[in-house]
């Protein structure tokens, strides 16, 4: 599709960039992508893919907006407490965007509907706030062949990673190659009782957007088998290299987790 006058103007920053242009711009206007939770990290990754113009925007999120995520989770408002974050947050997108279009799934992400959601789009971004969302994220984009960029943050602390496991290579992890099983109930305090400093959740779902406008894009190098750890006390930002574990039950050389069902069962 041809861009309009009044997207010219809209988009005037990104096609001025020879590494975005109209061509890169429409890419984006054509692009379906899935955000899996409407929170801290979700926020702000809605909200700046809204304004770059990634033309259709997928949100899953069951939950009613709080007055205690009023202070990182700044797609919702005041006004929005006790609404449903999906539509709280879609309203939120048409007043940023107007030309965009949000599908809201005011639903559970849930091994009965994660591979149907996650095959109706090009990408996939995880802003959970729990292990078991997080590897059922995994594992549906691994079988829809999706890529997925993850985030997580506790405290002062963030992480970011983008997985595309169904792709060859030695440094094509997936999140289980990471993290092979989930920690033991307690070992990981949740943010209820440990706390976010909510400008965190704006840096790594700032990073996390970066990262989706890359991989639709095509541009520069992606987090595909890197490990980028944030820590918001000091400043300080790590990269780790991340290789594919040959012995992954998911996408090692002899798996043993073939469907999502068998991977939902353990």
């Amino acid at each position: 599709m041809a861009i309009s006058d009044t997207q010219l103007e809209r988009y005037a920053r990104h096609i001025v960039m020879e590494e975005v242009g109209e061509e890169g711009q429409e890419k984006l206007l054509n692009s379906r992508v899935l955000v899996i939770g409407a929170g801290g990290l979700g926020s702000p990754v809605l909200m700046y893919l809204a304004a770059a113009g990634v033309g259709t925007l997928g949100i899953v999120d069951f939950d009613v907006v709080d007055t205690s995520n009023l202070q990182r989770q700044i797609v919702h408002s005041s006004e929005n407490v006790g609404d449903p974050k999906v539509v709280s947050a879609t309203e939120r997108l048409y007043d940023i965007n107007p030309e965009v279009k949000v599908e809201a799934h005011r639903a559970r992400f849930t091994p009965e509907n994660a591979l149907d959601l996650v095959s109706k789009y090009d990408l996939v971004v995880d802003g959970s706030d729990n292990f078991t969302t997080r590897y059922l994220a995994n594992d549906a984009c691994f079988f829809a062949k999706k890529p997925l960029v993850s985030g997580a943050l506790l405290r002062f602390e963030g992480q970011l990673a983008t997985f595309r496991a169904f792709e060859d290579g030695e440094y094509r992890p997936c999140y289980r190659c990471l993290f092979p099983s989930p920690p033991r109930p307690n070992m990981v305090a949740r943010c209820e009782t440990a706390g976010i400093f909510g400008a965190v959740a704006g840096v790594i779902g700032t990073l996390q957007a970066t990262e989706v406008l890359k991989e639709l894009l095509g541009l520069g190098e992606g987090l595909s088998g890197r490990l980028l750890l944030y820590e918001g006390l000091s400043a300080n930002f790590r990269t780790l290299k991340v290789k594919r574990d040959p012995g992954c039950a998911l996408c090692g050389d002899q798996p043993s987790i073939h469907s999502l069902e068998v991977a939902t069962a353990e």
